[in-house]
């Protein structure tokens, strides 16, 4: 049935249907056309969705690690070629990326009202972008595409955003710039090592090349010292993006200031991007610098975890208190894939995708009471579950998932998370479940102030339920939690070989890691 995805560079189509879409809108919309453009660019999405449905029906569970391959000369002298693939991990995150896309893109058609095709014309690029991260399988590759996807973000948090909407797209902007820029850096110390010979990257015999494919090649040849160094440029640039602590300070404020659909994309997709790269370049690239530093790894995870969920619960505002729990979320992310083994990094990985879900469906949620009656404030709600019953009960249903109820998909990736942060040391997963109780306490208190009580304020008995194009945006993350929450095996087996292949890398070179902190701290010893 779907034999014609084998026959077609099917992740350039992918990759580039947003980017066609916002060229089209540029050329052939006039300002002033604003159902015109919203349609076209939802439909633009619809499809692009559709045509990323095939790969989960036809990637191979047992078959290549990196599947879909497209490989193109670039720029020669450089070593650089366009390379596509993607994995089970990348699978995963360019299918979470397509879908949310589509209810980001409905949930604006009420909420955007100013400037609609520069708004969609960012929207279709930043999809673009996103896209590309999952797929670039070459470093100069990937790293383009990630740059490029600061740009769009930055003008929709800027432009459409809250009254602190510049201070909050600058800080962003910035933020992310320098993580880049430090990435880069990791980029080009692993490009000129390679010239040297001993770093064949892809497997092709070209001595110097941006390719990131065959780790077992690159995690042998790169020294331990070189290692170190490069996974602190690379740990930057990824820190900041999931955000982990002290790096979070930017998220709050862009979370709270990007319009609804910004805030769906920014925690559903764009802090993935700096897990997916942790699970990409350093875990599998650098095992033994990974080995030296998952101490501090590990604590600046658990003080995320924590220090999120104590601030969350602080808050005031709905939509701050959402984004400071994805600071905790995120800090479970890492804690799992940090555990360096089976069950942590596929319950990380998965909750890596739970977390798309169940925050991208809150922000939404936010988004439509925020649009009926424009306050976030939690003080002024109470009891409107009497009005909007049905908004009352999709809303129950996220927050649960959020907290990790059996039965909905957060219970299966804090599960996984936990058992393998209890592997490898007993007390990372007692942190991990006061965690969970934290985030079950914000989130209750949340949702009691908000929903029950008696109904005070005049200003909302007049609210109005869900409507169908609501409904129709959040029936699909409903759906999703209770799949995976019921019936995760297909998304375990399809990160079972990239898990299986990554863990088998890191503990090769627990070892090699071992001696070389004795050698380290014996020639210290030695210097006293």
């Amino acid at each position: 049935m779907f034999d014609w995805v084998l026959q077609v560079p099917i992740l350039s189509i992918v990759c580039y249907v947003p980017l066609v879409g916002a060229l089209a809108v540029i050329f052939f919309f006039k300002n002033g056309q604003g159902d015109g453009v919203r349609k076209f660019a939802t439909a633009v999405a619809v499809v692009d969705f559709l045509i990323s449905l095939p790969l989960w029906f036809t990637f191979e569970r047992d078959g290549e690690l990196f599947q879909f391959r497209e490989s193109l000369a670039w720029i020669e002298s450089l070593g650089v070629r366009y390379e596509f693939g993607i994995d089970g991990i990348a699978l995963l995150l360019v299918l979470l990326t397509t879908l949310l896309g589509v209810l980001a893109f409905l949930s604006s058609w009420s909420a955007i009202r100013v400037r609609e095709k520069e708004y969609y014309v960012f929207m279709l690029l930043l999809q673009t972008g996103m896209l590309g991260v999952f797929m670039a399988m070459d470093f100069f590759l990937f790293y383009v595409f990630w740059e490029v996807m600061l740009v769009p973000m930055y003008f929709l948090i800027g432009i459409w955003g809250g009254p602190r909407k510049l201070y909050a797209a600058i800080k962003f902007f910035l933020y992310t710039l320098v993580g880049s820029v430090l990435m880069l850096l990791g980029i080009l110390a692993l490009y000129f090592y390679n010239s040297s010979g001993l770093l064949g990257m892809d497997g092709l015999g070209n001595p110097r090349s941006f390719s990131i494919t065959q780790f077992h090649d690159i995690a042998s040849a790169i020294p331990p010292d070189l290692q170190f160094w490069v996974f602190l440029a690379f740990f930057v640039g990824f820190a900041i993006k999931v955000p982990m602590f002290p790096f979070h300070t930017w998220l709050p404020d862009a979370h709270v200031e990007a319009p609804t659909a910004g805030s769906v994309i920014l925690a559903g997709v764009l802090l993935k991007m700096g897990t997916y790269g942790f699970v990409r370049f350093s875990l599998p690239i650098l095992p033994v610098a990974t080995w030296e530093l998952l101490p501090w790894m590990s604590a600046l995870a658990i003080v995320g975890i924590i220090y999120g969920a104590l601030v969350a619960m602080a808050q005031k505002d709905m939509k701050k208190l959402v984004a400071y729990s994805s600071v905790s979320h995120l800090g479970f992310v890492m804690l799992g894939v940090f555990a360096l083994n089976g069950p942590g990094l596929n319950g990380g990985i998965l909750q890596m995708i739970n977390h798309g879900l169940s925050t991208g469906a809150l922000f939404l949620l936010v988004g439509v009471i925020y649009e009926r009656r424009h306050t976030r404030m939690i003080a002024e709600y109470g009891g409107i579950s009497a009005v909007m019953p049905v908004f009352a009960t999709v809303f129950l249903i996220i927050t649960m998932s959020s907290i990790g109820l059996p039965t909905l998909n957060g219970f299966v990736g804090e599960f996984a998370i936990l058992v393998g942060a209890f592997n490898r040391t007993w007390w990372w997963a007692l942190m991990g479940a006061i965690g969970i109780v934290l985030g079950a306490a914000y989130m209750l208190w949340m949702y009691q102030r908000v929903f029950f009580g008696p109904l005070d304020n005049p200003e909302n008995k007049g609210l109005s339920d869900l409507n169908r194009r609501e409904l129709i945006y959040l029936m699909p993350l409903v759906v999703l939690c209770f799949w995976i929450g019921l019936y995760p095996r297909p998304f375990f087996r399809i990160l079972d070989k990239p898990v299986a292949y990554i863990v088998e890398i890191v503990e090769s070179n627990q070892p090699l890691a071992d001696s070389h902190v004795g050698e380290v701290a014996g020639s210290d010893h030695g210097g006293d």
